[in-house]
C-alpha cells in the first residue's frame, strides 16, 4: 500500500514548496503582531486545506470555476503583495475588525489567516498536492503531507526560542 520511495519523493517536494524554514521570518512577524500563535491549530488547518484538497481538488475548483493554473497564479500574487507589505513595511490588505467574536489581533485568527493560509498551505501547496495526484498515489501523498505537519508544527513551536536568539 504505501511505497517509501514516493512518499520520500512527494515529501521532498512538498517540502520545497511550503518552505517553512524560509518562512520563519513572516511567522516570526506573525508572532509579533499577534503576541503569541497557536502551533496546533495552524497545523492542524493547513493539514484539512491540503487533504481536502488532495481528494476534492479539481471539483472544489471546478465548481467556484477556476482551473488549477489560474488559482495558482491568483495565490502567488497574494504571496507576492504579503511579501511586499512585510519587506515594504506598508499596508497593502485592509485589515477586517468586524470579524464577530474575535478581535483582529486576536491570536487565534492570525493562527489560520495567514500562517495556515496562505503561508503553510496557499495556492503553491494546493497546486502541488493537485500536481502530485497525477504521479504519486493517495496514500502516499497523504503520508507526504503528516510528515510535512510534523516538520512544520516543530518548527512553529520552535519559533518563540528562534525569535529570542
Amino acid at each position: 500500500m504505501f511505497d517509501l520511495e514516493q512518499i520520500g519523493k512527494a515529501f521532498l517536494v512538498l517540502f520545497a514548496v511550503i518552505d517553512v524554514v524560509g518562512g520563519i521570518p513572516l511567522i516570526l512577524q506573525v508572532r509579533q503582531k499577534a503576541g503569541r500563535i497557536y502551533p496546533a491549530r495552524a497545523t492542524l488547518v493547513s493539514l484539512a486545506i491540503m487533504v481536502t484538497f488532495l481528494y476534492l481538488g479539481e471539483t472544489i475548483l471546478g465548481v467556484v470555476g477556476v482551473d488549477v493554473r489560474s488559482f495558482a497564479v491568483a495565490g502567488s500574487l497574494v504571496l507576492f503583495f504579503l511579501a511586499l507589505e512585510m519587506v515594504l513595511g506598508v499596508r497593502l490588505f485592509k485589515e477586517d475588525t468586524s470579524a464577530p467574536g474575535l478581535p483582529s489581533d486576536d491570536p487565534k485568527v492570525y493562527s489560520i489567516v495567514p500562517l495556515a493560509f496562505p503561508v503553510i498551505a496557499g495556492a503553491g501547496t494546493i497546486t502541488t498536492v493537485l500536481s502530485l495526484r497525477a504521479e504519486y498515489a493517495r496514500p502516499n501523498i497523504l503520508a507526504a503531507i503528516v510528515l510535512n505537519m510534523l516538520v512544520v508544527v516543530v518548527v512553529l513551536l520552535l519559533t518563540e526560542r528562534i525569535e529570542r536568539l
